[in-house]
């Protein structure tokens, strides 16, 4: 009878998640960033003119407020693997975000919550403390809301795939394209027709479409409840892996063993860390074995964590530490990446915007090119490159997500290199026209000329970014998924920061007699940019270098696997696998 209820248990889990989930999660994701982004991509725009701050005050507490937005992710996530799951994370921080857009958009409407309106040469009175106090409160409360969103989302949809059924894993890769594209979309939308709005129609109805489109992913998100596959927290992440140092460090005088079986094993301990397969023994980082070395001191039967780990919590740590590397290689990348929101966009300034001669494009707006290519991208590689390239290496998602990530580097590098010419080209025309003195003046050279910049970038988004996350919740421990999706937000961060150190550094070291500089603070053409994109393409090149070489003696996580058909008939047997 026991069996039997089991037979029905497991029959009854296999019913849920699956590709059923999927219109519910990606509806949440598109209302969620067009949300997200319709509120960022305008806001220094607001804060200057509508609450008429300094623009380098405005500058900064959006800076600020980025910084926080992409700490809060690595909170999100512990709180999501270790104590409230990741549907229940994802519902709370929804709502706080959603607070948060509520707030900023009754500031929008409401005269009283921002300061008077001012025109032309008249005094513009500055937003007073209460005001900006309803600012700051609706600005962190969205930095938190992100926090619990961001790395939960795609761990989420990843788990409404059952890595114990080779149907539905197959189809895992899958998500992380489509993701991805709905994400691109949404993006795309909110850098069109809702910054339309802002600029043509009025500030609260700007801020008030992406409200209602937050509250709409949250209803749909919610709706889609009784299909969703959930998985329970295991306990915290980070304690398990502190307690393997803590207990290799107190063993470290130990002699290593030299046969695996005298290494601690429990799988009744770690059920609840290992659902979709235990880690087995890898031969990197031996000294963190001695954790797993029972000696007279330790009680198999109800061990100490702080003395006495299994191999698969072990292996855990293992697995966090190799992933280190290839998280550090994409931080370059998003440097590169960031100059199209700086100086890709003042070199668009200077240039012939007009697509007919009564239209002229934003300067910001070139930035379409780039989610159009990666939406092409995505869609030609999942629907075309796949399937060429899955006949050529017998691989169900075609290449290895470490083999895509390394074709994104190569075009970033192309993406980098080709903007240096471009601009050697940009000076040319100013050179030629006598307009090298005047930076106020329109280069007779039209802005298409910085398309296939733009589209490049595009291109490599769509091959390294989300081959990143895919290593990122394929490669790290099932507990730690929310996790280490959090940590690609954080190569995100830390690519930003580093562009800023760059930017500083070269602007610093590079000044001269004159008011020289690579890169000018009033006259481009005066500048040397393009001598600043080779650069970033020589640290991309190294970085490349640097890349294939960790992921040459990358160890790919070992798994232990119960075979779907072995649960259904109570077999033991197992399936070594690696995922790729």
């Amino acid at each position: 009878m026991e069996v039997m209820n089991k037979k029905k248990e497991n029959s009854s889990s296999r019913m849920k998640g699956g590709m059923i989930t999927m219109p519910f999660i990606f509806a949440n994701e598109i209302c969620e960033k067009l949300a997200v982004v319709g509120f960022g991509t305008n806001m220094v725009i607001y804060l200057t003119n509508e609450l008429h701050l300094p623009l380098t005050k405005a500058a900064n507490t959006l800076t600020n407020f980025g910084g926080t937005a992409s700490l809060t992710p690595l909170l999100g996530a512990f709180i999501a693997d270790t104590y409230t799951g990741r549907f229940w994370t994802i519902t709370v921080a929804s709502i706080i975000y959603q607070i948060g857009m509520i707030i900023l958009t009754l500031s929008a409407i409401l005269p009283q919550l921002r300061p008077p309106s001012c025109k032309g040469d008249e005094y513009c009175k500055e937003a007073n403390s209460s005001q900006l106090a309803i600012l700051y409160v609706s600005l962190l409360l969205t930095a938190f809301g992100s926090g619990g969103i961001r790395p939960c989302v795609v761990a989420f949809g990843a788990d409404q795939f059952d890595e114990n059924d080779p149907k539905q894993k197959t189809q895992t890769w899958k998500f992380f394209n489509w993701y991805y594209f709905c994400m691109g979309f949404s993006m795309l939308v909110a850098v069109t027709v809702i910054v339309y709005i802002q600029d043509n129609i009025g500030w609260g109805i700007g801020f008030g479409v992406p409200t209602i489109a937050m509250l709409i992913s949250i209803v749909v998100f919610i709706f889609g409840y009784p299909l969703y596959r959930n998985l329970d927290p295991a306990g915290s992440p980070f304690t398990r892996l502190l307690q393997v140092c803590v207990a290799a460090y107190k063993k470290r005088k130990l002699d290593m063993v030299n046969d695996l079986k005298f290494l601690y094993q429990n799988e009744e301990l770690d059920a609840d860390i290992s659902t979709a397969g235990k880690l087995v023994h890898t031969k990197q980082m031996k000294f963190l074995d001695r954790a797993a070395i029972v000696t007279e001191e330790d009680n198999p039967k109800s061990p100490n964590l702080w003395r006495l780990n299994t191999v698969h919590r072990v292996e855990e740590l293992k697995s966090v530490i190799r992933m280190g590397p290839i998280w550090a290689s994409g931080i370059i990348l998003i440097t590169a990446y960031a100059q199209q929101h700086t100086f890709s966009v003042q070199q668009a300034k200077t240039m012939d915007r007009h697509l007919i001669n009564s239209f002229e494009v934003p300067a910001a707006s070139m930035t379409v090119f780039t989610l159009t290519s990666m939406l092409c991208t995505i869609a030609f590689y999942d629907r075309v490159f796949v399937p060429i390239a899955r006949k050529l290496t017998g691989l169900e998602r075609g290449i290895s997500f470490l083999s895509r990530m390394g074709i994104g580097f190569f075009i970033s590098v192309l993406a980098t290199l080709v903007a240096g010419f471009i601009e050697v080209k940009r000076k040319e025309a100013a050179s030629t026209h006598g307009l090298i003195d005047k930076p106020t003046s329109i280069v007779p050279i039209s802005v298409f000329w910085l398309v296939p910049q733009y589209c490049l970038h595009g291109i490599a988004e769509a091959f390294m970014s989300i081959g990143h996350l895919e290593f990122f919740y394929d490669q790290a421990p099932e507990s730690m998924r929310s996790t280490a999706t959090a940590l690609f937000w954080t190569s995100i961060s830390a690519g930003n920061y580093l562009s800023t150190l760059l930017v500083s550094l070269v602007h610093k070291f590079t000044s001269g007699p004159g008011g020289t500089n690579w890169l000018p603070d009033n006259n481009l053409n005066k500048g040397k940019l393009e001598y600043f994109y080779w650069l970033i393409t020589i640290l991309q090149v190294i970085n490349l270098i640097y890349y294939l070489f960790c992921a040459k003696f990358y160890t790919l996580k070992p798994i232990e696997m119960h075979k779907t058909e072995d649960l259904e008939t109570k077999k033991d047997g197992v399936e070594l696998v690696s995922n790729v």
